[in-house]
């Protein structure tokens, strides 16, 4: 029944996915706010099916931080999950992505769209400049930017040294930061087809205030507050039975 439910979402999805890029692209000539509204309803509409066909649905904590003011968020990066999440809580944003992604037939033609942040993640310090430019660029003009801090999917249990991109460009454009956690990679795991059902709890943070603070102490901030709630979800999970891949 799990296999024929994570089909279910999967062919809706999909079906989705090609009507919204292939009706996207006439959406090209509008304005970004509309542009971003229209194309951003598979995400919503995806939020909505995966609650109906397997059982998977959200709760947001400390909703009160969601500013309208433009903001970097930085997010932990569990699951494809919260990449489409973000954008139904929070207001327009622009994503920091890897660059291959654009090239994805009917997904990348609607995220090129966007307005995204499309990186060469082996550029080193010339990705880190491009984050800097083009995100206070897309902050100037009243966007969010949501950025993974540890640059992939990582799963439950486990942890990855935090990129400092997001943190430059805090430091740069004087933006707060928005520290986001959440336990979704207990429910939708990296790789797996099948999801759990259940309710994924995510949690924002108080904004960081980041003017005269350096980008490793912003770093800092947000790391320490983000690793705090994966703990406390993973302490949540293991008296639930979880165990980390590694203890199975």
């Amino acid at each position: 029944m799990a296999h024929l439910r994570a089909s279910a979402f999967f062919l809706g999805a999909s079906i989705a996915l090609v009507v919204i890029a292939v009706t996207g692209l006439l959406t090209a000539v509008l304005p970004f706010h509309l542009r971003y509204r229209y194309i951003t309803l598979w995400g919503r509409f995806s939020i909505w099916w995966l609650g109906l066909t397997c059982g998977l649905r959200h709760r947001v904590e400390g909703a009160e931080h969601i500013r309208p003011e433009p903001s970097v968020i930085l997010c932990k990066h569990q699951s494809t999950w919260e990449t489409l999440v973000l954008q139904t809580i929070f207001p327009p944003q622009v994503w920091v992505l890897k660059r291959e992604l654009m090239w994805v037939p009917l997904f990348g033609w609607g995220l090129a769209l966007l307005r995204p942040i499309a990186i060469d993640r082996g550029a080193g310090r010339r990705a880190v400049e491009q984050v800097a430019r083009q995100g206070s660029e897309r902050l100037d003009s009243g966007l969010s930017v949501v950025i993974f801090p540890e640059g992939t999917r990582v799963g439950p249990g486990r942890r990855k040294k935090w990129g400092v991109s997001g943190a430059v460009l805090a430091a740069h454009s004087g933006r707060p930061v928005v520290p986001v956690a959440h336990n979704a990679g207990y429910y939708w795991a990296r790789r797996e087809f099948v999801k759990r059902p259940g309710t994924i709890r995510l949690i924002v943070g108080e904004p960081i205030q980041t003017a005269g603070l350096s980008p490793e102490e912003i770093n800092r901030r947000a790391e320490e507050w983000v690793e705090a709630r994966m703990q406390e979800f993973e302490a949540e999970q293991r008296a639930l039975g979880w165990k980390p891949h590694e203890e199975q």
